[in-house]
C-alpha cells in the first residue's frame, strides 16, 4: 500500500504559491476566475502539514471509502463549489439549474460557495480526509492538479457508470481520458479552462500574430508581449510551439522552452509575466499581445472591439475544473445523480449560457443557441471539432518533477 508522504515546499513553490494568491488564477472572480495553479500545488503548510499537525498518513486505496448511503431516505445533496460559478436568476438568490434539478427529483441541493482557491480549500478538508472522516460535503470541484492528487491517495470515491447514463454519453472526447483519471473513473468535469493567444488589434496596428513563436520572436512586438507567470500555461504553450506533447515531455524538453523563454526575455521581447492583471495591460494597448485564458477574452472581447484571440495551429493548453465525491460522503447516489443531470444539454446549455466557460458535454449547442446565439457561436465555450483536436494538457508530475520545475520556472519570471 502506497503512504502519502509529506512534502516540504520548496522555496520556488512557495514563490509561486504567492504568485498565484496575488494576481494569478486564484485572485480572480466572476467569469475571469480561473483556478490556482500548479504553482501553488503544493498549499502552504498543505502537505507537510499532515505531519505536523498529528494526523496519519493515509493509505492510497482503489476506490476510495464509501459510508452507508443515506441518499434512498436523505433527500439531499452538500454541493461544494467556486464563487459565481453557477448560473444565478435575477434576484440574485436562486440557481434555477439546482431549482429544475429539486423539482425533478425531490432532492434538495445545499450548494455553498466556499471554495476561494484549491489550495486553501485543499487546507480544509485534508485533516478529515487523512483521518477517515465525513467532510461534509458530498460534491467538490477542483481543480485537474489537486483532483489528481486525491484520487491518488485514495480520498475520493470511484463513481457508479450506472447513475451517470448521460455524463458517460455526453462528455466530451477531449475530456475523456486525463492521466491522472482514465475514463473518468472518479470525476467528471465541471467546466474546461482554456490558454489562447490574445491580442489588442489597435496596438499591434497590422502585425500579424498567429503562433506563440511571432510572440516570441517578432521585433515589431519587443516590449509589447505578456506571458503567464502560471507555470503549466506558458510553459505548455511554448512546449507545443516547439512540436513538443505537453501529455508526455521530458526534463530535456522542458529545459530547452525555458531556455528559450529566457532568450526573448533577455533581449526584452517580453514585457511581463502576469497573472489575471494583463487583462488591464490587453484593453490599453500595453501588450499588443498575450498568453491569456479564455474566461478572459470572452468577457472582454464583449466589452473592447480591439480585443480578440487566436488559436495557434500548434494547439493550445485547457485544463478542468472536476467534480469529485470524497470518502464518506453520505449521499452519493444522490451525488451521482446531480453530477449526471449537468450532463444533460439543456442544463449544460443553461450553465454555460451564465458562465461562458467551455462547456465538456456534447450536444449543447442547438440548446445554447435558443438561449444566447452568440455564445453558442464561440468556439471559447463550445469548442467546434477543429478546436477541440487542438487541445492538450499538461501531464501529471511527481513531486520531484514539480520542485525542479517551479524552480526552474521562478527563475525565468524572476518570481
Amino acid at each position: 500500500m502506497e503512504q502519502y508522504e509529506p512534502e516540504r515546499l520548496s522555496p520556488a513553490q512557495v514563490a509561486a504559491m504567492r504568485r498565484s494568491f496575488r494576481n494569478g488564477r486564484a485572485a480572480l472572480t466572476r467569469r475571469s476566475l480561473l483556478r490556482a495553479s500548479a504553482g501553488g500545488a503544493l498549499a502552504l503548510g498543505g502537505v507537510g502539514a499532515l505531519s505536523a499537525c498529528g494526523i496519519p498518513a493515509a493509505g492510497k486505496s482503489q476506490g476510495g471509502v464509501s459510508a452507508d448511503d443515506h441518499s434512498a431516505t436523505e433527500k439531499t445533496v452538500n454541493f461544494s463549489n467556486w464563487t459565481e460559478y453557477i448560473d444565478v436568476d435575477d434576484s440574485g438568490k436562486h440557481h434555477p439549474t439546482l431549482d429544475a434539478f429539486r423539482e425533478r427529483t425531490g432532492i434538495t441541493v445545499k450548494y455553498t460557495e466556499d471554495i476561494n482557491d484549491n489550495n486553501e480549500f485543499f487546507g480544509k478538508i485534508k485533516p478529515q480526509l487523512a483521518a477517515g472522516q465525513d467532510t461534509g460535503r458530498d460534491i467538490i470541484v477542483l481543480t485537474d492538479w489537486l483532483a489528481a492528487r486525491l484520487i491518488r491517495l485514495g480520498w475520493v470515491q470511484k463513481l457508479d457508470p450506472s447513475h451517470l447514463p448521460h455524463a458517460y454519453a455526453n462528455l466530451s472526447a477531449q475530456f475523456r481520458n486525463p492521466d491522472w483519471d482514465p475514463g473518468r473513473a472518479y470525476s467528471y468535469v465541471w467546466q474546461g479552462i482554456s490558454t489562447v493567444i490574445a491580442y489588442n488589434k489597435k496596438a499591434l496596428d497590422g502585425v500579424e500574430v498567429k503562433s506563440v513563436s511571432d510572440l516570441l520572436d517578432n521585433p515589431k512586438l519587443k516590449g509589447r508581449v505578456g506571458f503567464l507567470s502560471e507555470m503549466r500555461d506558458s510553459i505548455g504553450m511554448t512546449l507545443l510551439d516547439m512540436g513538443k506533447d505537453p501529455a508526455k515531455f521530458t526534463d530535456d524538453d522542458f529545459d530547452a522552452v525555458v531556455a528559450r523563454i529566457q532568450k526573448a526575455v533577455d533581449k526584452g521581447q517580453i514585457r511581463r509575466f502576469t497573472g489575471n492583471d494583463y487583462t488591464s495591460d490587453l484593453t490599453k494597448g500595453d501588450f499588443a499581445a498575450c498568453i491569456a485564458w479564455a474566461g478572459d477574452v470572452v468577457q472582454l472581447k464583449a466589452d473592447s472591439p480591439d480585443v480578440d484571440f487566436v488559436i495557434p495551429d500548434s494547439g493550445y493548453m485547457t485544463s478542468t475544473d472536476n467534480m469529485l465525491i470524497p470518502n464518506k460522503a453520505r449521499h452519493k447516489t444522490n451525488a451521482e445523480r446531480l453530477m449526471d443531470f449537468y450532463y444533460e444539454p439543456q442544463q449544460a446549455a443553461d450553465l454555460a449560457a451564465y458562465i461562458n466557460y467551455v462547456t465538456p458535454v456534447d450536444g449543447v449547442k442547438p440548446y445554447l443557441a435558443k438561449i444566447d446565439k452568440s455564445a453558442a457561436e464561440n468556439p471559447l465555450i463550445i469548442p467546434d471539432q477543429a478546436m477541440a483536436a487542438k487541445s492538450h494538457a499538461f501531464r501529471s508530475l511527481s513531486a520531484k518533477e514539480e520542485t525542479a520545475y517551479e524552480e526552474k520556472f521562478a527563475k525565468l519570471t524572476g518570481a
